[in-house]
């Protein structure tokens, strides 16, 4: 499971896994256990801006801390993404 950093943010990891980057680029926000019960699932625009697919148990804060940092570290975050995958950034809910 790759994290984007070694450190946490807000007591949560930001990582993906091998089985999601067929989807666009998105960020997990896990505890140290790393699983998907409880994580939140933030999809990345090309311009740093996140959609919350999933809040998992985040409170408001702790959501708006972790997207003000992906912000602004989306694009050192995208090259670590684009080492694992072909997809590129999210481009908003597409309409079926």
């Amino acid at each position: 499971m790759p994290k984007y950093y070694d450190f946490m943010i807000c007591g949560y990891y930001l990582y993906f896994t091998s089985h999601c980057i067929i989807e666009a680029m998105h960020v997990h926000a896990s505890d140290r256990k790393l699983t998907e019960y409880g994580s939140a699932k933030f999809f990345v625009m090309r311009n740093g801006h996140t959609e919350v697919s999933n809040r998992g148990t985040l409170t408001d804060k702790q959501i708006r801390i972790i997207r003000e940092f992906i912000k602004d570290n989306y694009k050192d975050m995208y090259r670590k993404w684009s080492e694992f995958s072909r997809q590129g950034f999210y481009e908003g809910r597409q309409e079926k």
